[in-house]
C-alpha cells in the first residue's frame, strides 16, 4: 500500500513537471525574438530547443535525472528570462499604471526619499 501511494505521489510530481515545462515552452514560443536579443538571455531558438527536449524527456524518457535537468531548466526560464522578457517587451504588471513601475516612482526613476 505504501508503495502505490509513493507510485502516485511520483506519477503526480511528474505530471507537474510535465505541466510547468509545457506553460514554459508556450511562453518561449509566444515572446518575439528581439526581446530575447534585447535582454541577452540566449536565443529564441535556444530555449525553444531546451524546453522542447524537457518536454519530451518529460513525455517519452521517464528518467528522473533527465527530468530534474528539464527542471531546473524551465526554472531558470520561468524566474530569469521570461520577468525580463516581459520587461523589455512592455508586459511588466504595473497595476494599471501607465509604465509599470513601483508606486514610488517618479517620472525620471524611483523616488530615494531625499537622500
Amino acid at each position: 500500500m505504501l508503495l502505490q501511494a509513493f507510485g502516485t505521489l511520483l506519477s503526480l510530481l511528474n505530471l507537474a513537471m510535465l505541466i510547468l515545462a509545457v506553460v514554459a515552452l508556450f511562453f518561449a514560443a509566444t515572446a518575439r525574438e528581439d526581446a530575447y536579443r534585447a535582454t541577452d538571455k540566449q536565443t529564441k531558438v535556444f530555449w525553444l530547443v531546451l524546453l522542447g527536449v524537457t518536454v519530451a524527456v518529460n513525455l517519452f524518457v521517464p528518467m528522473l535525472f533527465l527530468q530534474i535537468a528539464g527542471l531546473v531548466a524551465t526554472i531558470v526560464f520561468m524566474v530569469d528570462v521570461r520577468p525580463a522578457i516581459k520587461q523589455v517587451s512592455g508586459g511588466g504588471g504595473g497595476g494599471g499604471r501607465k509604465g509599470g513601475g513601483s508606486s514610488s516612482d517618479g517620472p525620471y526613476g524611483p523616488y530615494n526619499g531625499g537622500r
